[in-house]
């Protein structure tokens, strides 16, 4: 049983497929699972080169904390035969308490495509939101207050309101640098497929510039003390922008270059 969770889908090649690559050797009855996050059509090649050698193969990309992943309680989105997942499944009981067959070759990586293609879009929103709210004179604490738990903020940004209150994005559960390369992914693989992601791209870009600011390695919810600090917003506790402080007006806080 060979098991894989790397960075990027060049370190899945580099791993499997050089001249010292895990593939080049194969043994009968050996078994693949790639944890990595990769676009489903990498995952499909790969899936093919394990085939071509004899070599089962299972795309099973995971979600979950360091924390959940010390519990056993990641969650596994699996692609590839039936068969080969019951062969595998008591080993991924040992780190999961969920899993989930997604369906044939790339299934997984699809739809883990899609998870972090919410989760990086729907941060960037949420941040950019809070961002504007303070410029409009509302104090984060009322903002964080008032839409976390409501229809407009999804269930996982309650849980980055600590990192936003305190400004500390270190260590991340998410590196924001691993959510750009997803968002890149996803894009990639909407070019493969036609479709048209305007709102993925904008904020993969976002990111890209966070990651040229030194902040790739912070938790991703770090995109929110980017755009903060980008446009220069001063943050209240008592619900409004402190009105004594000229640099506080909204020509001089969002639109302070403007001629």
């Amino acid at each position: 049983m060979i098991l894989t969770m790397l960075a990027h889908p060049d370190a899945v090649e580099e791993a499997a497929l050089s001249n010292d690559g895990f593939l080049q050797h194969p043994e009968p009855g050996q078994m693949w699972i790639d944890c990595s996050t990769v676009n489903p059509s990498f995952s499909r090649k790969m899936a093919a080169e394990a085939k071509a050698r004899g070599v089962g193969f299972l795309g099973a990309p995971v979600t979950g904390s360091k924390g959940q992943a010390e519990l056993a309680k990641l969650t596994f989105w699996v692609g590839g035969e039936t068969s080969d997942l019951e062969t595998c499944r008591p080993l991924l009981e040992c780190m999961g308490n969920r899993i989930i067959h997604c369906g044939g070759p790339g299934t997984g990586a699809s739809l883990k495509m899609v998870m972090n293609q919410l989760l990086g879009t729907t941060m960037a929103a949420f941040a950019e939101g809070l961002v504007f709210g303070e410029s409009l004179g509302l104090s984060r604490e009322f903002l964080l207050e008032t839409l976390l738990g409501g229809p407009a903020a999804a269930p996982f940004l309650a849980l980055k309101r600590e990192r936003i209150e305190n400004g500390n994005y270190e260590p991340a559960d998410f590196p924001l640098r691993w959510l750009q390369k997803d968002l890149h992914l996803a894009a990639v693989s909407a070019y493969e497929t036609g479709a048209a992601m305007p709102l993925t791209n904008a904020a993969k870009e976002l990111y890209r510039l966070a990651i040229r600011d030194g902040r790739g390695n912070e938790d991703f919810s770090a995109i929110y003390d980017y755009l903060a600090h980008t446009q220069d917003i001063k943050p209240t506790d008592n619900g409004y922008r402190d009105q004594s402080d000229p640099s506080n007006g909204p020509r001089e806080n969002v639109y302070a270059h403007d001629s």
